[in-house]
């Protein structure tokens, strides 16, 4: 909330409390709906998660506009455009008995007409049309659809079937438990209709039952004499009980009595600007998005490891991070504030942490320029400088894990929702688009779901629910989103996973994935050079025959490399040609061995083998890493976190 300023609630629902808010950069008020993450059950995360995507996906000057929604003390914000003139049922209760001339009528109704049309058009379904949704300016002349929580995105020309809406307002059909369609809508659109035209609604009751009977039998009061036979007949046409008998929105558009009022409208008001995507403000370098293009292989590295003693009389500092790589000869301590860590991630680019308290730690090159200029004959540092700050827009949102990408990064909250920002190309922020992103921002599309784990390849990205549930999006080429082609993503896919296998972790490599399951199993996608994946079938210490090999999997498949394929696997991770996991006591790499990236005197083959480590000292293996060309393990005591 630094960027608003609240001023009063103005109204409370079954779904949370909805704020006039002063907005700081520009001075202009807005509305913020919170909704309380913490009580939420998954229904009402959808519901919410489902106002988001509609809102988005709509852009019309007769339609509410949505500016963005963030996380704030265990609550979702949604903050959207404020009406000021109140309610269309508001200013029909203040009218009294003093009847609307039709010319107001038709202004009005013309305008819901062309928002309900342009929703129409996006596949969307208000579902809940009624005058209390139907907000006013503050000259009361322009009109605006709002209130989108329960309304229905259809993915073909499916009809809904959930009973929803208020009873007032709702079709026959829906009362007979009939699918729901664009027709309901219409027949809503023609309540509101009569609603103008009487002050009161078309269907009243004292009961639930009482209502239904009289909404089943399409009865209601006349409307006054003094409007015009086209106006009346309009209304019971939008109003036939059979919903194949009522208008077509762009019939009613074309209908003589709406046409000179459509064009009253465009010469009275005029052109209503509609919302353009506004481009992001500058990002800093290390953030600034790229064209898509061949990975390069070094990438940093960082580790949290235990302090030193300080300088004498200074007390050590809450804990100490150092990276080393991609230029960096030795390890390198990053700078801290006060502070302490308990995971990192470093990307190409980004380096982050996650401290105790929840909040998200970034480790920043300075800006080009910054500090002092070198002068003739001066030092220059032997390594790179790097500032740390803590990341803006995360007021009152608890980060529990990090995962960085190459130019992003994914947070994951306590409460299980991923959280985006950085380089929007490859579409790996999961938000439908590829526009860049400073401050985090919700995945939306997985507002419906608690997400468990969440990892970061260098392009793409995988999550895990706690119902088991697995998703992924960004670059899809070698078949590293496991959705059984190439095919990129720029929003979150739900992969299909053999049901005898239950996810519990994921882990995104340059170009491969996999999954670890509650029966410590491995599942691989992607490319499988080297055999890095264990998807080639070897029975014993050697490679296989080539028909045996497998290049890429485009799903994700059960290891069949011996014994991997016979061990629990607790910990694992993929580097760019060759990977490691750890099993109760044991480390094993396989892959290409150049380097002694392997931890073995060979040079390293398709065929999973296990280090021999030293066993001077006892120890535990907590994690395993591996990035192009070393492999990382952490181990207690000592080290808590690594990341490469």
């Amino acid at each position: 909330m630094e960027k608003y300023k609240k001023i009063r609630v103005v109204g409370r629902g079954a779904f949370g409390i909805v704020h006039l808010c002063l907005r700081k950069a520009d001075q202009k008020l807005v509305i913020i709906k919170q909704i309380p993450v913490e009580q939420m059950t998954k229904d009402e995360r959808l519901a919410a998660q489902n106002e988001c995507q509609v809102l988005k996906l709509l852009n019309h000057p007769n339609i509410i506009e949505y500016y963005e929604n963030f996380l704030e003390d265990k609550a979702l914000m949604i903050a959207m455009e404020y009406a000021p003139g109140g309610t269309l049922a508001e200013y029909i209760q203040k009218r009294c008995n003093s009847l609307l001339d039709e010319d107001t009528i038709l202004h009005f109704f013309v305008q819901i007409l062309l928002a309900l049309h342009h929703v129409h058009n996006k596949l969307i379904l208000h579902r809940d049309l009624k005058t209390q949704n139907i907000l006013l300016d503050k000259h009361q002349m322009i009109v605006k659809i709002g209130d989108f929580g329960i309304s229905k995105i259809l993915s073909s020309k499916s009809k809904a079937y959930t009973v929803v809406g208020t009873p007032c307002y709702i079709s026959p059909e829906l009362c007979e438990g009939k699918p729901y369609n664009q027709k309901s809508d219409i027949w809503a659109l023609g309540c509101v209709l009569y609603e103008l035209a009487s002050l009161k609604r078309a269907f009243e009751a004292a009961n639930l039952p009482a209502l239904v009977l009289k909404i089943m039998s399409g009865t209601f009061a006349p409307i006054s004499d003094r409007y015009s036979p086209e106006l009346r007949q309009l209304i019971l046409s939008m109003l036939n009980l059979d919903p194949s008998k009522r208008p077509q929105l762009n019939d009613i558009m074309a209908h003589p009595i709406c046409i000179p009022a459509l064009l009253n409208l465009y010469s009275d008001i005029g052109s209503v600007k509609m919302r353009v995507e506004k481009p992001l403000a500058a990002m800093p370098a290390a953030t600034r998005g790229r064209p898509a293009g061949r990975i390069p292989s070094a990438r940093s590295r960082g580790g949290r490891v235990g302090y030193s003693a300080g300088k004498p009389g200074i007390p050590p500092p809450l804990s100490s991070v150092y990276t080393w790589g991609s230029g960096i000869g030795t390890p390198l301590r990053l700078p801290m504030l006060n502070t302490e860590v308990v995971q990192v991630s470093a990307g190409r680019t980004q380096k982050a942490g996650v401290t105790k308290s929840g909040r998200i730690i970034m480790w920043e090159a300075p800006p080009i320029g910054a500090g002092a200029s070198s002068l003739p004959g001066s030092i220059e540092h032997s390594q790179p400088q790097f500032i740390s700050r803590f990341l803006e827009g995360q007021s009152g949102v608890t980060i529990k894990h990090v995962s960085c990408g190459d130019l992003f990064t994914a947070c994951l909250t306590d409460r299980g929702i991923i959280m985006t920002f950085g380089s929007g190309s490859n579409g790996c922020l999961g938000h439908g688009n590829f526009n860049d992103v400073t401050q985090p921002k919700i995945v939306e599309a997985l507002l419906g779901y608690e997400i468990v784990h969440v990892s970061c390849g260098a392009s793409h990205v995988l999550a895990v629910s706690n119902e088991k549930e697995v998703f992924s999006w960004g670059r899809g080429d070698n078949g590293r989103l496991g959705l059984g082609n190439q095919e990129s993503h720029n929003s979150p896919q739900q992969v299909v996973i053999p049901h005898e296998y239950e996810p519990q972790k994921v882990v995104c490599g340059i170009d491969s994935s996999m999954i670890l399951t509650m029966g410590n199993q491995i599942l691989a996608c992607g490319s499988n050079r080297f055999n890095k994946l264990g998807l080639d079938q070897i029975s014993a210490a050697n490679e296989p025959p080539p028909e045996n090999q497998v290049e890429e999997a485009y799903t994700f498949t059960p290891v069949q490399s011996a014994p991997l394929n016979q061990e629990a696997i607790l910990y694992a991770d993929v580097g760019t040609s060759h990977s490691a996991v750890v099993t109760d006591g044991q480390v094993f790499t396989w892959g290409k061995g150049a380097r002694g990236r392997l931890g073995r005197r060979d040079e390293g083959t398709g065929v999973p083998k296990m280090v021999q480590l030293d066993e001077s000292h006892p120890y535990t293996v907590t994690s395993v890493a591996c990035c192009h060309g070393n492999t990382l393990l952490a181990v207690k005591p000592g080290i808590e976190d690594v990341s490469v």
